[in-house]
């Protein structure tokens, strides 16, 4: 569609849409950057990590309001109106994964404080499948692509999983030896942040499908 021929809805939801890719591209950094803190004991990057979370914070702000605005004023229908709502009920989700990112970094500002328990070799993997599904999130967002909605809704399943092998390992820990509870307990709350962020992120998949099929995933 050439800019002329665009009426003021359709840029309502191209800026709508861009706005949405940003405020998950920056919940993608704040991973990033939880991630440098717990694996690689970058307490500059937990600090950082903290202070994106109110700009996450303030984007969604701004963007609950525009939405709402464009709502109001344009009164959209169809597949336009399925984008806005699910836009605006993804918001809330995103929020929450970056809240998530920064109890990770916290997190890992106090870990740093004491002898690694062990290796955070599943906590890595979970960290580098939460980069890709969102990378892939924001294709699925910003290319109105259903299928790759459909592969980032998948990956969750993975988190999942390493999400309980950490549990069970932990719970291992501190069975053998009770010295290690403290630090075992920080551990197993990381854990749960990361998968709590990536059902996060498993819930925009859902609202982006909805979007795009009108139907949500069974």
């Amino acid at each position: 569609m050439r800019p002329s021929d665009m009426t003021q809805l359709d840029q309502d939801l191209q800026d709508v849409n861009a706005s949405l890719v940003r405020m998950l591209s920056q919940v993608r950094e704040a991973c990033e950057l939880a991630r440098r803190a717990l694996i690689d004991g970058d307490l500059a990057a937990a600090e950082r990590c903290v202070e994106n979370d109110a700009r996450i914070d303030a984007m969604q702000a701004s963007l609950e309001l525009r939405i709402l605005t464009v709502i109001a004023r344009r009164q959209p229908a169809a597949s336009d109106l399925r984008f806005l709502g699910a836009a605006y009920q993804s918001l809330a989700d995103i929020e929450r994964a970056g809240d998530y990112a920064e109890h990770v970094a916290r997190a890992a500002v106090t870990l740093a404080e004491q002898p690694a328990l062990k290796k955070y070799l599943d906590m890595a993997r979970i960290l580098e499948v939460l980069g890709g599904m969102i990378d892939t999130t924001m294709k699925a967002v910003a290319e109105a692509d259903v299928d790759a909605a459909r592969r980032a809704h998948a990956m969750d399943k993975e988190i999942d999983d390493l999400y309980e092998q950490i549990q069970r390992e932990l719970l291992t820990y501190m069975i053998e030896d009770p010295g290690t509870i403290g630090r075992a307990t920080q551990l197993l709350a990381v854990a749960r942040y990361l998968e709590r962020l990536g059902d996060h992120f498993e819930n925009v998949d859902e609202h982006v499908m909805f979007w795009l099929t009108g139907e949500r995933p069974a």
